[in-house]
């Protein structure tokens, strides 16, 4: 570096000088800018703002916590209403059976049986009866006149007779269980 004066040094100086000295301050620059933004951030928020704030983060995890929640209560629910249907599927087919089986059991007694009973003497029918099925002796006692069920009834086993009587009782009851006896 030649120096001829005073004067041609300093603008050279100052022109050489110049680009480093500008690199330096755009440099700086943005880091001012960070301090300002995380003063305003981190050290000077007011109580409502860091409510606000955490508040806002917190929002889409709370959100999907209850609907988390609502999707087990409501599977829990449906769980439920699935064991009630089920249920009452069970109790219509038990009462579709019960109908069905008083059906046949009416139908027994309507085969000519009772025509038959309604003709004989009390023990001889009491003796007869007692040795049939008992479901098809209930139902030609239940289809006799009041009188002749209770002569026959009354002159058989008291433990069959109890039997009998049972399953006549049941047969309007529509609680009744599948056993007949």
């Amino acid at each position: 570096m030649k120096f001829s004066g005073p004067s041609v040094v300093l603008p050279e100086l100052m022109r050489r000088l110049a680009l480093p000295a500008a690199a330096i301050v755009l440099l700086t620059i943005p880091g001012a800018f960070a301090q300002e933004a995380r003063s305003t951030v981190g050290g000077e928020l007011t109580s409502e703002e860091e409510i606000k704030q955490f508040c806002t983060n917190i929002a889409d995890p709370a959100r999907d916590q209850r609907y988390l929640l609502q999707k087990q209560e409501l599977e829990k629910l449906r769980a439920d209403v699935d064991t009630r249907i089920a249920e009452m599927q069970k109790r219509k087919d038990e009462y579709q059976d019960w109908l069905k089986r008083r059906d046949v059991f009416l139908k027994q007694a309507e085969a000519g049986l009772t025509d038959i009973y309604k003709k004989m003497k009390p023990d001889a029918a009491a003796s007869q009866l007692q040795e049939m099925r008992i479901e098809v002796a209930a139902a030609v006692v239940m289809r006799l006149n009041p009188t002749q069920s209770s002569l026959i009834l009354n002159e058989m086993d008291p433990k069959k007779a109890a039997i009998i009587a049972n399953i006549i009782a049941s047969a309007s009851d529509p609680n009744t269980s599948k056993d007949p006896s």
